[in-house]
C-alpha cells in the first residue's frame, strides 16, 4: 500500500515538472485596476459636536490602488446644517480623491434644499460641480440654473458654501426672471 501511494506521488511531481506549472504565475495587473468595491455604499460624516455634518450616498463604489481614488455610480451628498434643511447634492457619477478633500461629480448635478420656516425651496441645476466636502464648498466652470419659485436665475460659474453663513455667487453671464411685489391699489 505504501508502494502504491510513494508511486502516485512520484508519478503526480513527474506530471508537474513535465507541465512546468510547478513556477509561480506572475498575472499582469493593469495599472489602474479596483482593489475593492461596494454596492449600496453609505460615508457618514460628524461634527465636533457628534451630529451628522455629511452623508454619501452611492449605488456603487470602487477603490483604485494605484491613485487611491474611489469612482461612485449615481452618488448622493447630503450636507446638514442646524438652521436649514439638508442640502442634497446628486450626480450621474463621482470620483472621491484619496485624502477624500475633493469630489468631483460628473454629468448633470442637481443640488436641491428643502423650504422650511424662513428659508424657500432652492433647486439649482448644472454639470460637473467640484465639492470640497470638508469645507461645505463646491464651485462650477459650467452653466447652472437656480430656481427658487417664482423666481429663476441663470449664470456661468457658480460657488456655493452649505455651511453657516451660506453663500451662493454666480459668476458671469447672470440672467434672471424676479417676482416684484405688487402695490395695493388705494
Amino acid at each position: 500500500m505504501h508502494l502504491f501511494l510513494f508511486a502516485i506521488a512520484i508519478g503526480s511531481w513527474w506530471l508537474v515538472k513535465l507541465t512546468g506549472s510547478d513556477e509561480p504565475s506572475h498575472i499582469a495587473v493593469p495599472a489602474h485596476s479596483p482593489d475593492y468595491f461596494s454596492k449600496g455604499y453609505t460615508k457618514w460624516e460628524m461634527s465636533e459636536q457628534g451630529r451628522p455634518k455629511s452623508k454619501l450616498i452611492a449605488d456603487e463604489m470602487t477603490h483604485y490602488s494605484d491613485d487611491g481614488t474611489t469612482h461612485l455610480t449615481n452618488p448622493l451628498m447630503f450636507f446638514y446644517n442646524d438652521k436649514t434643511p439638508p442640502w442634497v447634492i446628486q450626480s450621474e457619477t463621482g470620483i472621491l480623491s484619496a485624502d477624500g478633500k475633493d469630489l468631483l461629480l460628473n454629468g448633470k448635478v442637481v443640488v436641491d434644499r428643502a423650504a422650511a420656516e424662513g428659508v424657500r425651496e432652492l433647486k439649482i441645476y448644472s454639470f460637473n460641480l467640484k465639492v470640497k466636502p470638508e469645507i461645505s464648498y463646491a464651485e462650477t466652470d459650467e452653466w447652472a440654473e437656480l430656481i427658487s419659485l417664482p423666481n429663476w436665475t441663470t449664470g456661468v460659474g457658480m460657488k456655493l458654501t452649505f455651511a453657516e453663513p451660506i453663500h451662493l455667487e454666480l459668476l458671469s453671464n447672470v440672467k434672471g426672471n424676479y417676482e416684484t411685489k405688487k402695490e395695493n391699489p388705494r
